[in-house]
């Protein structure tokens, strides 16, 4: 009877042991950013810069992981019903040839990409921006990026395995720097919230011959956010990001999915269904009302707002929202912005959106 407690005792060591390594190891799986970060630049060296009054094309775009439009992922559904785990081989190499040709077609200055899959599962661990690069002209020699969601080991059923995504900023000409910022997180607990997305902004920084810096950001806010104010947190903080931007003069722009609705009449055209998951009065009003918006709220709520559809929900069956947007500084003057629509249908659920803009 007296080894009893000894046994007890020895038991008790060996799970508080057990629970504590698997703590650690948990936490070393999973991913821990900072507030504001560097984020590393990739280039040659030998690349052009801007030059003051220069006109820049911008084409950013949402590419789904290059899985196509051949799928209604489990996440699309609002009830996580969606039938497909992961996109084919096959329809990940066509999305790429695709998206390359765009670019190549479109021969932007800046590129702003989302969604790009880097170490994860579902896309056989490869990093996606790498591929494109080697599918891109060589002048696309300068770029960034920026994880949203880095996880070893993801639990859920559909998935089972490693997760990765980045923000991607690529471009022909020099840049000085780049930082990733960290995007209020959805509420949830301490394990959920070490596996969940870690939504994210970049900012890339470009020296211009003549004049002040020139920042382009890249941006993916939170979907799925409703019953929390994750939404206006996150806007709020890009608010102020831009604010300090304007303080501290240069010129900007930021473009990407921001997940909300335009104000206006988008939310009166929701189904009933998806009504609760957005806001009747749009997150994305302050950034409105402080800077300049493209496509304008006269472009969003006129006749021809189905031109500026940035997205086409994988469960729908026609383009019918607005989710991907652009803002810039005072100081700059924007000559042109569209939609490519005409032959990207079925690249991604969001379409490249194009700016033209002349450097202050």
């Amino acid at each position: 009877m007296t080894r009893l407690p000894k046994i007890l005792r020895g038991t008790f060591f060996s799970l508080v042991i057990l629970v504590l390594a698997s703590a650690v190891l948990f936490y070393l799986s999973t991913w821990h950013p900072h507030d504001i970060e560097a984020a590393q630049v990739v280039s040659t060296g030998e690349e052009p810069v801007l030059r003051q009054g220069q006109k820049i094309k911008i084409l950013c775009w949402n590419v789904q992981f290059m899985a196509g439009k051949n799928y209604v992922f489990f996440f699309d559904e609002w009830d996580g019903s969606g039938p497909d785990i992961r996109p084919s081989p096959e329809d990940i190499t066509r999305s790429f040839n695709e998206v390359a040709r765009i670019i190549r077609e479109e021969s932007p200055d800046v590129i702003l990409l989302q969604e790009l899959d880097s170490g994860a599962k579902r896309t056989d661990r490869e990093d996606q921006l790498t591929r494109l690069l080697k599918l891109l002209p060589e002048e696309y020699s300068v770029w960034t990026s920026a994880w949203y969601w880095k996880a070893a080991f993801v639990p859920h059923p559909q998935i089972m395995g490693s997760v990765g995504m980045k923000l991607g900023i690529i471009s022909r000409y020099r840049m000085n720097g780049a930082t990733r910022y960290q995007l209020p997180l959805m509420p949830n607990n301490v394990i959920m919230r070490n596996l969940q997305f870690k939504r994210a902004a970049l900012e890339a920084v470009f020296p211009v011959e003549g004049g002040s810096d020139f920042s382009a950001f890249s941006i993916h806010q939170d979907a799925f956010a409703q019953g929390s104010d994750t939404m206006q947190r996150q806007v709020d903080l890009v608010s102020s990001i831009l604010a300090d931007r304007e303080k501290k003069g240069g010129s900007w722009v930021i473009g990407g999915d921001f997940n909300l609705l335009p104000p206006g009449q988008a939310y009166n055209r929701l189904s009933e269904e998806e009504k609760p998951y957005f806001q009747s009065e749009s997150e994305i009003q302050r950034l409105y009302t402080e800077f300049a918006g493209w496509p304008t709220l006269g472009d969003v709520n006129g006749p021809d707002a189905k031109h500026f559809f940035t997205h086409w929900p994988n469960y729908g069956t026609e383009p019918d929202r607005t989710l991907d947007y652009y803002f810039t500084g005072k100081n700059i003057e924007v000559e042109s912005y569209r939609v490519r629509t005409h032959d990207t249908l079925t690249v991604s659920d969001h379409f490249p959106f194009i700016l033209e803009c002349i450097i202050p």
